[in-house]
Protein backbone atom coordinates (compact mmCIF):
# COMPACT_ATOMS: atom_id res chain seq x y z
CA UNK A 1 0.00 0.00 0.00
CA UNK A 2 1.40 3.68 -0.85
CA UNK A 3 2.20 5.71 2.80
CA UNK A 4 -1.08 8.15 2.65
CA UNK A 5 0.29 12.03 2.93
CA UNK A 6 -2.24 12.22 6.48
CA UNK A 7 -3.59 10.03 8.97
CA UNK A 8 -6.96 10.96 10.35
CA UNK A 9 -7.44 9.82 13.87
CA UNK A 10 -10.84 9.26 15.61
CA UNK A 11 -11.58 7.48 18.81
CA UNK A 12 -15.25 7.03 19.76
CA UNK A 13 -16.94 5.72 22.72
CA UNK A 14 -20.86 5.50 22.81
CA UNK A 15 -21.31 8.25 19.91
CA UNK A 16 -23.70 6.96 17.76
CA UNK A 17 -25.71 10.61 17.61
CA UNK A 18 -23.54 12.65 15.78
CA UNK A 19 -21.43 10.04 14.25
CA UNK A 20 -22.01 9.95 10.87
CA UNK A 21 -22.45 13.35 10.14
CA UNK A 22 -18.28 13.30 11.59
CA UNK A 23 -17.41 10.66 9.02
CA UNK A 24 -19.26 12.37 6.22
CA UNK A 25 -17.33 15.58 6.94
CA UNK A 26 -14.03 14.13 6.72
CA UNK A 27 -14.87 12.05 3.49
CA UNK A 28 -16.00 15.11 1.84
CA UNK A 29 -12.52 17.23 2.10
CA UNK A 30 -10.67 18.62 -0.46
CA UNK A 31 -7.64 17.16 0.37
CA UNK A 32 -8.26 13.16 -0.36
CA UNK A 33 -4.61 11.79 0.23
CA UNK A 34 -5.14 10.50 3.62
CA UNK A 35 -6.22 7.24 6.00
CA UNK A 36 -8.81 7.65 8.44
CA UNK A 37 -8.15 5.38 11.73
CA UNK A 38 -11.33 4.99 13.22
CA UNK A 39 -10.90 3.57 16.66
CA UNK A 40 -14.06 2.08 18.91
CA UNK A 41 -12.98 1.96 22.01
CA UNK A 42 -15.53 -0.76 23.48
CA UNK A 43 -18.96 1.18 22.74
CA UNK A 44 -22.22 -0.43 23.60
CA UNK A 45 -24.08 1.63 21.51
CA UNK A 46 -23.93 1.45 17.45
CA UNK A 47 -21.09 2.96 16.82
CA UNK A 48 -19.74 0.08 15.77
CA UNK A 49 -22.29 -0.58 13.07
CA UNK A 50 -22.19 2.45 11.85
CA UNK A 51 -18.17 2.77 11.41
CA UNK A 52 -18.16 -1.24 9.75
CA UNK A 53 -21.13 0.40 7.54
CA UNK A 54 -18.64 3.26 6.22
CA UNK A 55 -15.67 1.84 6.26
CA UNK A 56 -17.14 -0.54 3.46
CA UNK A 57 -18.08 2.11 1.52
CA UNK A 58 -15.28 4.13 1.57
CA UNK A 59 -11.48 1.79 1.67
CA UNK A 60 -9.72 4.89 3.44
CA UNK A 61 -11.68 4.15 6.34
CA UNK A 62 -9.36 1.54 8.70
CA UNK A 63 -11.63 0.72 11.42
CA UNK A 64 -10.30 -0.63 14.76
CA UNK A 65 -13.03 -1.88 17.07
CA UNK A 66 -12.10 -3.58 20.19
CA UNK A 67 -12.82 -3.53 24.21
CA UNK A 68 -12.40 -0.22 26.62
CA UNK A 69 -9.33 1.12 27.14
CA UNK A 70 -10.00 4.84 27.69
CA UNK A 71 -9.33 7.62 25.55
CA UNK A 72 -6.03 8.53 26.63
CA UNK A 73 -4.70 5.05 25.39
CA UNK A 74 -6.97 4.99 22.56
CA UNK A 75 -4.97 8.46 21.25
CA UNK A 76 -1.56 6.42 21.61
CA UNK A 77 -2.66 3.44 19.46
CA UNK A 78 -4.25 5.75 16.78
CA UNK A 79 -0.62 7.63 17.14
CA UNK A 80 1.28 4.39 16.97
CA UNK A 81 -0.93 2.79 14.12
CA UNK A 82 -0.72 6.05 11.67
CA UNK A 83 1.19 5.13 8.83
CA UNK A 84 0.97 9.17 7.34
CA UNK A 85 4.24 11.44 8.76
CA UNK A 86 1.13 13.93 9.78
CA UNK A 87 -1.51 13.71 11.77
CA UNK A 88 -5.15 15.06 11.88
CA UNK A 89 -7.18 15.03 15.11
CA UNK A 90 -11.03 14.64 14.69
CA UNK A 91 -14.03 14.30 16.96
CA UNK A 92 -17.05 12.57 16.50
CA UNK A 93 -19.67 15.03 17.82
CA UNK A 94 -17.82 17.66 15.49
CA UNK A 95 -17.49 18.64 11.60
CA UNK A 96 -14.65 19.07 9.33
CA UNK A 97 -15.37 22.08 6.93
CA UNK A 98 -14.14 20.85 3.47
CA UNK A 99 -10.83 22.95 3.03
CA UNK A 100 -9.57 22.13 6.73
CA UNK A 101 -7.37 19.46 5.93
CA UNK A 102 -5.82 21.27 2.45
CA UNK A 103 -5.41 24.82 4.70
CA UNK A 104 -3.23 22.50 7.27
CA UNK A 105 -1.06 20.39 5.21
CA UNK A 106 -0.27 23.92 3.16
CA UNK A 107 0.67 25.35 6.42
CA UNK A 108 2.88 22.69 7.39
CA UNK A 109 4.22 21.99 4.42
CA UNK A 110 5.44 26.05 4.05
CA UNK A 111 6.21 26.14 7.76
CA UNK A 112 8.48 22.96 8.96
CA UNK A 113 9.61 25.09 12.43
CA UNK A 114 5.81 24.35 13.39
CA UNK A 115 4.81 21.40 14.52
CA UNK A 116 1.16 21.58 15.42
CA UNK A 117 -1.16 23.77 13.38
CA UNK A 118 -5.09 24.02 14.71
CA UNK A 119 -7.55 26.29 13.75
CA UNK A 120 -10.43 28.61 15.11
CA UNK A 121 -14.03 26.81 15.37
CA UNK A 122 -17.79 27.84 14.33
CA UNK A 123 -19.40 26.76 17.69
CA UNK A 124 -22.32 24.81 17.58
CA UNK A 125 -25.10 23.09 19.81
CA UNK A 126 -26.75 19.28 19.71
CA UNK A 127 -28.74 20.99 17.09
CA UNK A 128 -26.43 22.17 14.97
CA UNK A 129 -27.43 26.54 15.87
CA UNK A 130 -24.60 28.91 16.69
CA UNK A 131 -23.44 27.95 20.09
CA UNK A 132 -22.07 31.32 21.81
CA UNK A 133 -18.77 31.29 23.79
CA UNK A 134 -17.44 33.75 24.97
CA UNK A 135 -13.14 34.96 25.45
CA UNK A 136 -10.20 34.99 23.59
CA UNK A 137 -10.10 33.63 20.07
CA UNK A 138 -7.21 30.55 19.85
CA UNK A 139 -3.72 32.53 19.34
CA UNK A 140 -2.48 32.36 15.39
CA UNK A 141 0.99 32.87 15.88
CA UNK A 142 3.48 30.48 18.80
CA UNK A 143 4.27 33.79 19.98
CA UNK A 144 0.78 34.51 20.75
CA UNK A 145 0.24 31.23 22.07
CA UNK A 146 3.25 31.46 24.46
CA UNK A 147 1.64 34.02 25.45
CA UNK A 148 -1.84 32.48 25.64
CA UNK A 149 -0.38 29.83 28.34
CA UNK A 150 0.66 32.70 30.74
CA UNK A 151 -2.68 34.51 30.34
CA UNK A 152 -4.24 31.29 30.91
CA UNK A 153 -6.50 31.89 27.74
CA UNK A 154 -7.26 28.80 25.65
CA UNK A 155 -4.24 27.09 23.39
CA UNK A 156 -5.87 24.61 21.25
CA UNK A 157 -9.01 23.19 19.95
CA UNK A 158 -8.03 19.26 19.74
CA UNK A 159 -10.01 17.95 17.22
CA UNK A 160 -9.01 20.76 15.28
CA UNK A 161 -5.31 20.02 15.64
CA UNK A 162 -2.68 18.40 13.04
CA UNK A 163 0.65 17.45 14.13
CA UNK A 164 4.03 15.95 12.97
CA UNK A 165 3.37 12.29 14.40
CA UNK A 166 7.26 11.62 14.66
CA UNK A 167 7.45 14.72 16.86
CA UNK A 168 4.74 14.14 19.02
CA UNK A 169 5.92 10.13 19.14
CA UNK A 170 9.25 11.43 20.49
CA UNK A 171 7.69 13.42 23.77
CA UNK A 172 5.58 10.02 24.93
CA UNK A 173 2.69 11.25 22.98
CA UNK A 174 0.08 10.94 24.93
CA UNK A 175 0.33 10.92 28.99
CA UNK A 176 -2.07 8.92 31.27
CA UNK A 177 -1.72 11.01 34.24
CA UNK A 178 -3.64 13.69 32.45
CA UNK A 179 -7.13 12.01 31.93
CA UNK A 180 -9.51 14.30 30.14
CA UNK A 181 -6.71 17.00 30.07
CA UNK A 182 -4.45 15.42 27.75
CA UNK A 183 -4.07 17.67 25.07
CA UNK A 184 -3.45 20.38 27.28
CA UNK A 185 -0.95 18.15 28.79
CA UNK A 186 0.49 17.70 25.22
CA UNK A 187 0.85 21.34 24.03
CA UNK A 188 2.44 22.53 26.74
CA UNK A 189 5.35 19.55 26.64
CA UNK A 190 5.52 20.53 22.98
CA UNK A 191 5.67 23.99 22.99
CA UNK A 192 9.36 23.55 24.35
CA UNK A 193 10.51 21.73 21.46
CA UNK A 194 8.51 23.36 18.68
CA UNK A 195 6.41 26.00 17.76
CA UNK A 196 2.19 25.89 17.80
CA UNK A 197 -1.03 27.79 16.66
CA UNK A 198 -3.86 27.74 14.88
CA UNK A 199 -5.42 29.07 11.67
CA UNK A 200 -7.52 32.31 11.54
CA UNK A 201 -9.70 30.54 9.36
CA UNK A 202 -12.95 28.76 11.50
CA UNK A 203 -12.48 25.23 9.48
CA UNK A 204 -14.34 22.73 12.08
CA UNK A 205 -17.58 23.31 13.55
CA UNK A 206 -17.03 22.24 17.12
CA UNK A 207 -20.04 20.95 19.50
CA UNK A 208 -21.42 21.91 22.79
CA UNK A 209 -23.82 19.87 25.17
CA UNK A 210 -24.26 18.32 28.67
CA UNK A 211 -23.15 15.10 28.09
CA UNK A 212 -19.45 15.64 26.45
CA UNK A 213 -16.44 14.61 28.30
CA UNK A 214 -15.48 18.22 29.23
CA UNK A 215 -18.77 18.26 31.23
CA UNK A 216 -18.91 15.38 32.78
CA UNK A 217 -15.62 15.60 34.42
CA UNK A 218 -15.05 18.79 35.19
CA UNK A 219 -13.55 18.85 38.62
CA UNK A 220 -10.45 16.04 37.68
CA UNK A 221 -9.75 18.31 34.34
CA UNK A 222 -9.29 21.50 36.09
CA UNK A 223 -7.45 19.97 38.35
CA UNK A 224 -5.28 18.24 35.71
CA UNK A 225 -5.07 21.53 33.80
CA UNK A 226 -4.10 23.29 37.35
CA UNK A 227 -1.52 20.51 37.64
CA UNK A 228 -0.03 20.67 33.88
CA UNK A 229 0.48 24.28 34.02
CA UNK A 230 2.44 24.14 36.94
CA UNK A 231 4.68 21.32 35.29
CA UNK A 232 5.31 23.32 32.66
CA UNK A 233 6.97 26.15 35.00
CA UNK A 234 8.93 23.87 36.15
CA UNK A 235 10.37 22.84 32.94
CA UNK A 236 10.42 26.54 32.03
CA UNK A 237 12.44 27.25 35.38
CA UNK A 238 15.27 24.42 34.08
CA UNK A 239 13.94 21.81 36.97
CA UNK A 240 12.76 18.70 36.68
CA UNK A 241 9.29 17.92 35.71
CA UNK A 242 7.67 16.12 38.86
CA UNK A 243 4.74 13.92 36.33
CA UNK A 244 6.96 13.06 33.98
CA UNK A 245 6.99 9.59 34.80
CA UNK A 246 3.42 9.39 36.80
CA UNK A 247 0.60 7.26 35.87
CA UNK A 248 -1.74 8.57 37.71
CA UNK A 249 -1.73 12.42 39.55
CA UNK A 250 -1.46 12.30 42.89
CA UNK A 251 -4.87 13.96 45.01
CA UNK A 252 -4.25 17.50 45.64
CA UNK A 253 -2.96 17.22 49.40
CA UNK A 254 0.24 15.52 47.96
CA UNK A 255 1.37 18.37 45.59
CA UNK A 256 3.21 19.85 48.39
CA UNK A 257 5.45 16.67 48.58
CA UNK A 258 5.23 15.46 44.83
CA UNK A 259 6.38 19.44 43.67
CA UNK A 260 9.26 19.47 46.96
CA UNK A 261 7.90 22.76 48.25
CA UNK A 262 5.10 24.22 50.30
CA UNK A 263 1.98 25.83 48.70
CA UNK A 264 1.22 24.17 45.69
CA UNK A 265 -1.57 22.33 46.94
CA UNK A 266 -3.27 25.35 48.04
CA UNK A 267 -2.37 27.00 44.82
CA UNK A 268 -4.21 24.40 42.81
CA UNK A 269 -7.45 24.66 44.79
CA UNK A 270 -7.11 28.56 44.45
CA UNK A 271 -7.04 27.99 41.03
CA UNK A 272 -9.50 25.56 40.37
CA UNK A 273 -12.23 26.74 42.59
CA UNK A 274 -13.20 29.61 40.66
CA UNK A 275 -13.76 27.48 37.66
CA UNK A 276 -16.38 25.41 39.05
CA UNK A 277 -18.27 27.88 40.55
CA UNK A 278 -20.73 28.00 37.56
CA UNK A 279 -20.63 24.21 36.55
CA UNK A 280 -23.59 21.65 37.29
CA UNK A 281 -21.18 18.95 37.81
CA UNK A 282 -18.34 20.69 39.70
CA UNK A 283 -20.98 21.85 42.16
CA UNK A 284 -22.19 18.44 42.99
CA UNK A 285 -19.08 16.35 42.62
CA UNK A 286 -15.78 16.77 44.22
CA UNK A 287 -15.11 19.82 43.48
CA UNK A 288 -17.89 21.27 46.11
CA UNK A 289 -15.07 20.33 48.72
CA UNK A 290 -12.56 21.54 46.82
CA UNK A 291 -14.58 24.99 47.19
CA UNK A 292 -15.26 24.77 50.88
CA UNK A 293 -11.35 23.60 51.47
CA UNK A 294 -10.24 26.59 49.24
CA UNK A 295 -11.97 29.14 51.55
CA UNK A 296 -11.14 28.06 54.82
CA UNK A 297 -7.61 28.65 53.05
CA UNK A 298 -8.72 32.02 53.13
CA UNK A 299 -8.91 32.10 49.67
CA UNK A 300 -10.94 34.28 46.94
CA UNK A 301 -14.73 35.05 47.54
CA UNK A 302 -15.54 36.53 44.61
CA UNK A 303 -19.00 35.29 43.68
CA UNK A 304 -19.34 32.58 45.79
CA UNK A 305 -22.97 34.50 47.54
CA UNK A 306 -24.49 33.94 43.89
CA UNK A 307 -23.15 30.22 44.20
CA UNK A 308 -25.26 29.71 47.23
CA UNK A 309 -28.17 30.86 44.99
CA UNK A 310 -26.77 29.00 42.38
CA UNK A 311 -27.17 25.86 44.59
CA UNK A 312 -30.43 26.41 45.76
CA UNK A 313 -31.59 26.29 41.99
CA UNK A 314 -30.07 23.34 41.20
CA UNK A 315 -31.91 21.48 43.96
CA UNK A 316 -29.05 21.17 46.83
CA UNK A 317 -30.38 22.97 49.46
CA UNK A 318 -27.73 21.25 52.15
CA UNK A 319 -24.54 22.40 50.12
CA UNK A 320 -25.87 25.97 49.51
CA UNK A 321 -26.18 25.92 53.29
CA UNK A 322 -22.88 24.37 53.81
CA UNK A 323 -21.28 26.86 51.85
CA UNK A 324 -22.96 29.91 53.56
CA UNK A 325 -21.89 28.56 56.66
CA UNK A 326 -18.57 28.12 55.22
CA UNK A 327 -18.58 32.12 53.94
CA UNK A 328 -19.89 33.01 57.31
CA UNK A 329 -17.06 31.52 59.46
CA UNK A 330 -14.53 32.66 56.70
Amino acid sequence: MNCPSLSVAMSIYNGERFLAAAIESVLAQSFGDFEFLILDDGSTDATPRIVREFAARDSRIRPIIRENRGLVASLNELLHDARAPLVARMDADDICEPERFASQVAFLDANPDYGVIGCRSHDIDENDAPYRVSGPEHPDTHEAFIAAIKARHPLLCHPAVMYRRELVLSMGGYHAAFRHCEDLDLWLRLASVTKLASLPQRLIRYRHYADQVSQRHVTEQQTGAAIALLAWKEREAGRPDPTADLERLPPIDELDELFGREGISRAVRARVAPDLLYSPTGLRDEGFDLILRHLREGGAREGMWRTVVRLLRLGEPRRALRLAATLAAH
